[in-house]
């Protein structure tokens, strides 16, 4: 009987499903045609019709994170600081889902900096991440609620400091709980806020 193309969307989900459940429990340094394959309850035969390569399941896996992170609901906030605030809170491992998200992203940071074309992929992706987050910035300085300064400049900065504050959390998360977490967030902005230009 032959496939339908319903059937092979659906098998690709479940292919999906199961790459996304190894990257979370082993992260992406466990992320193999094998361990794909026993999570998927399937031959790695079957898995090569889909990624021909490993650099190929990479590739996939790291456009899947991208399109779950980008999926992940948002806080609402209005435009200025609030949201800039917003924005760096959506950064951080404040769920479990954010925390499981964020380890697959640190866990990969090594996969792309070994590889010139997934790396430059990356360093496309924290630009784009940037860029917004400076726009947010001009905004906020165009209401008064932040001082003047290069707005590209502070995006960098602020970006920095919610990725830096993503690193320790995973690696101590009983000494970052979420709360702190918030709050660490506020002393930055409120910092930010009232530095002299």
């Amino acid at each position: 009987m032959p496939r339908t193309k319903g059937d092979h969307e659906a098998r690709r989900r479940d292919v999906s499903e199961a790459v996304w459940r190894v990257l979370a429990a082993h992260g992406f340094s466990g992320l193999t045609l094998r361990a794909v394959a026993t999570e998927l309850g399937a031959t790695t035969g079957l898995l090569t019709h889909y990624f021909p390569a490993k650099r190929d399941l990479i590739a996939y896996a790291l456009d899947l994170l991208h399109e779950r992170t980008a999926a992940r609901p948002r806080r609402a906030a209005d435009q200025g600081l609030a949201a800039v605030r917003a924005a760096l809170l959506d950064i951080l491992p404040l769920t479990d889902e954010a925390t499981a998200s964020n380890r697959i992203w640190v866990s990969s940071w090594d996969t792309a900096l070994a590889d010139p074309a997934l790396g430059a992929d990356y360093a496309g992706k924290y630009g784009d991440s940037r860029d917004r987050l400076a726009g947010l910035i001009a905004t906020a300085q165009a209401l008064g609620e932040l001082p003047p300064g290069d707005p590209a400049d502070l995006a960098t900065a602020a970006q920095s400091f919610a990725l830096g504050l993503v690193v320790q959390t995973l690696f101590n998360p009983a000494a970052f709980p979420p709360e702190r977490q918030t709050a660490l967030v506020d002393d930055y902005l409120a910092a930010l806020a009232t530095r002299s230009a």
